[in-house]
């Protein structure tokens, strides 16, 4: 009952904003049009020329994308973030309109193989476009956290919905009806960010977009440590690319589920990934991440072998929600482990490469599994996949075992935050964030940390000592480790109401007020424990001083 109404408050907290509300609905169409479309698309080529079209088809949407996908997302940067959003938007809803079209007019396949690109293409724009216009719809730290948290969801239950909602549409009129309702739904999105508020581009249109790519790929190559862990992490969208073929392979030719059975093997996928992101936040704060990710893509692997040797119905969604589990599970475990190990200097550059990766890693799938399928069935396909998986975590364990045990895990950090009750309810991989920020302050006895009427721009965790606080001369409260100062000025934006002084030798920890905000009022636990506290410390002051 406590989580269900701490996800209501998120929702409430975003839609409570016009603007906002309309970014997100628009967001949750478009990523059911994008997982949706895939699937009818492979499943319309494969009726038409088995796995070799349909690798075919899936070709010629990544390739370009590949390609292009670094200059489209750059144009968030550039232009107007919205207009570029709406423009994303209807150039996928002309495109699958023009799709459903041939498709229902039973048009040469190769209309279907020229018009598929554009809508992968415009796929590649959105998700850049709204992480820069979301801060200039926002009005405050609150509302930018949620609108992540309330994308992230949306963008889960997509990846297992909309694939069953597309089989459904399949079984009922073929892949021309899935296409139609998904242009209808991309249309949707469109509207709904034609009123979008006009925004700035954030950066100059001028030049040296391919020098700035080149140079980050540089640095990233010339760091070991960095290059292995992008390197798996962009293995893993080879067993995406592979099994988007598999699905349509599986389920008309193997299974005998017919053509909308495809959208229920990738829904069932979707399921296990979102059963692994649910439980990856128990793991991701450990010291040790090696053996996690290690066993989630083995975990994957044996999945994918034990389905390629007993092939069922039942067997297949099963085991196809454990290798989704295993999948995100290695993803979350692998970009934790990565943002350990790059130096912040070049983080932004290695996630950047790590999304072009991705487009790759799909390429090799698409063309792997229908070699396979072609020269030995589609059980030896799903061998293949898993035995590629399994020998290259086994030639790169020893390297990831050795960067997992160099990487600098904060600790005493996080065991702090953990114990300070504001804190105490964020999730791991908030918790590390939180403490990767975290500055050290050592002072000395009679130190002023605090001085009643400054302005308030940092929250301080106590790990050793005692500090008074003290309001108008007059002591009000005394402060020790696992306990903070400082909040409420920061949640008031007002200025400082106590002066702290610090008793004794005391370690502090600094977290300036933009960082602490954003962790606090996005979840909404956190945000209520944060309003305990200054509830009591404005009562204990009005006490004092009665």
């Amino acid at each position: 009952m406590q989580g269900l109404r701490a996800i209501i408050a998120v929702f409430r907290t975003a839609f409570r904003n016009r603007d906002l509300r309309r970014l997100e609905l628009a967001w949750a169409a478009f990523n059911s049009a994008e997982w949706g479309v895939w699937v009818a698309l492979v499943v319309y080529a494969y009726t038409k020329g088995g796995a070799v079209a349909a690798s075919a088809l899936a070709l010629a949407q990544i390739i370009p994308a590949a390609i292009l996908a670094p200059i489209l997302g750059a144009l968030a940067d550039r232009y107007r973030p919205g207009r570029i959003l709406l423009a994303a938007y209807s150039v996928m809803t002309v495109g699958l309109a023009a799709i459903a079209v041939a498709m229902l007019l039973d048009a040469p396949s190769w209309v279907v193989f020229l018009l598929a690109p554009m809508v992968n293409l415009a796929v590649t724009v959105p998700r850049p476009a709204q992480s820069a216009l979301l801060p200039a719809v926002v009005r405050s730290p609150t509302e930018l956290t949620a609108a992540y948290v309330v994308g992230g969801w949306m963008d889960s239950l997509a990846v297992m919905v909309s694939p069953a909602l597309a089989g459904v549409l399949i079984g009922v009129g073929g892949p021309e009806l899935a296409v139609a309702v998904l242009a209808g739904i991309s249309l949707a999105a469109a509207l709904l960010v034609v009123a979008t508020p006009g925004t700035r581009p954030v950066a100059d249109a001028g030049g040296g977009l391919v020098t700035s790519v080149l140079g980050g790929v540089g640095l990233i190559w010339r760091n070991r440590p960095v290059r292995t862990l992008t390197g798996l992490l962009g293995l893993q969208f080879v067993l995406i690319g592979a099994l988007d073929i598999l699905y349509a392979v599986l389920a008309i030719s193997v299974l005998g589920m017919g053509e909308s059975g495809a959208g229920y093997l990738n829904s069932a996928f979707g399921a296990g990934s979102l059963l692994g992101a649910v439980l990856v936040a128990a793991l991701v704060g450990r010291q040790r991440l090696a053996p996690t990710l290690m066993l989630a893509i083995v975990t994957a692997s044996l999945a994918l072998l034990i389905l390629a040797v007993q092939p069922s119905v039942v067997g297949a969604l099963l085991l196809l929600a454990l290798a989704g589990a295993g999948r995100m599970t290695f993803d979350v475990t692998g970009r934790v482990l990565l943002q350990r190990a790059a130096p912040a200097a070049i983080l932004a550059q290695v996630f950047g490469l790590l999304e072009s990766l991705m487009n790759v890693g799909l390429a090799i799938g698409v063309l792997f599994v229908p070699v396979l399928v072609e020269v030995s069935g589609p059980q030896s396909a799903l061998v293949g996949v898993a035995v590629l998986l399994l020998l290259v975590i086994a030639i790169t364990a020893r390297q990831v075992w050795s960067i997992d045990a160099a990487a600098n895990v904060p600790q005493v950090e996080i065991r702090l935050l953990k114990a300070i009750p504001v804190f105490a309810p964020l999730a791991a991989p908030q918790l590390e964030s939180l403490a990767r920020a975290l500055k050290p302050l050592a002072v000395e006895p009679g130190t002023v940390v605090i001085r009643e009427g400054d302005r308030g721009d940092c929250y301080y965790a106590i790990a050793d000592g005692e500090l008074l606080v003290s309001e108008g001369g007059r002591e009000v409260n005394r402060v020790r480790r696992g306990e903070g100062v400082g909040e409420v000025a920061l949640l008031r934006d007002s200025p400082r109401t106590a002066t702290v002084t610090a008793v004794t030798h005391a370690q502090l920890y600094a977290l300036d007020k933009e960082a602490f905000l954003i962790a606090v009022t996005g979840h909404a636990t956190a945000a209520r424990e944060c309003e305990r506290v200054v509830g009591e410390h404005l009562a204990r002051s009005a006490a004092t001083l009665t």
